[in-house]
């Protein structure tokens, strides 16, 4: 992959319910690569994990097509639950979630477990692109549940899957063709939770990332911003 000077930039906030931050992030704008990755909580060391899956993603060399980098991230994640799997812990789950942007010329592919997710503003619209991993999505996927009564389940926050979830990772993929004007943002549940969708998308609707994220941050704070933030902004 020839190198491209995208724009990006990063950024993670501790939330005020947390002893630490169990957020972490990748901004490799040189590789074409940006992750972010929520430790699982309540767990131990889910910040170990979070780390380790955002360590393990920038150990990649970001060479080759796309569609190898892709299956190159489908194998660094495998291993790394593989992993986590087989780590002795007093909760028995040591976890993350991830979602994962790859860009290259005119195309770019986001690959997510669990529900950090991944946005697009394009044409004055924000579009979701990653569906969450979550017990509320599958009740509104399988029972036909508004999003509110979905969320009123006492189980609704917890995880279908993750990395390190004691059951083989299985990422989903989403490719798709980029435009001009393109904004992606990565992010925790922490900071969308904050936020309304129209909150994220006027955010999103002008300015360089760094300006992008300013505004994301400023408007979740104002919020009270009880668990930890994350959020990574890339303009192709």
């Amino acid at each position: 992959m020839t190198p491209v000077a995208w724009r990006s930039a990063g950024r993670t906030v501790r939330g005020k319910r947390r002893s630490r931050n169990e957020d972490a992030f990748l901004d490799c704008p040189l590789r074409g690569c940006w992750a972010v990755a929520d430790g699982m909580g309540g767990h131990r060391a889910g910040d170990v994990a979070s780390q380790w899956v955002v360590s393990s993603l920038a150990s990649l060399s970001g060479q080759g097509s796309l569609d190898q980098r892709i299956e190159a991230v489908r194998h660094c994640l495998r291993a790394l639950d593989s992993r986590l799997g087989h780590v002795d812990s007093l909760s028995g789950v040591m976890g993350s979630t991830v979602a994962t942007l790859l860009l290259e010329h005119g195309r770019a592919a986001c690959l997510w477990a669990g529900d950090s997710r991944c946005y697009l503003w394009r044409g004055q619209r924000l579009y979701q692109l990653s569906r969450d991993h979550s017990l509320q999505q599958q009740l509104m996927d399988t029972q036909r549940l508004s999003p509110e009564q979905a969320q009123a389940h006492p189980d609704a926050r917890a995880l279908t899957r993750a990395i390190g979830a004691r059951q083989p990772l299985n990422l989903e993929v989403l490719e798709l063709r980029t435009h001009p004007g393109d904004v992606f943002l990565l992010c925790s549940d922490g900071l969308y939770q904050g936020l309304s969708h129209g909150e994220l998308g006027r955010a999103m609707a002008g300015g360089a990332p760094r300006q992008v994220l300013d505004r994301l941050f400023n408007n979740v704070m104002r919020g009270g911003a009880q668990d930890d933030c994350t959020a990574v902004v890339v303009q192709p």
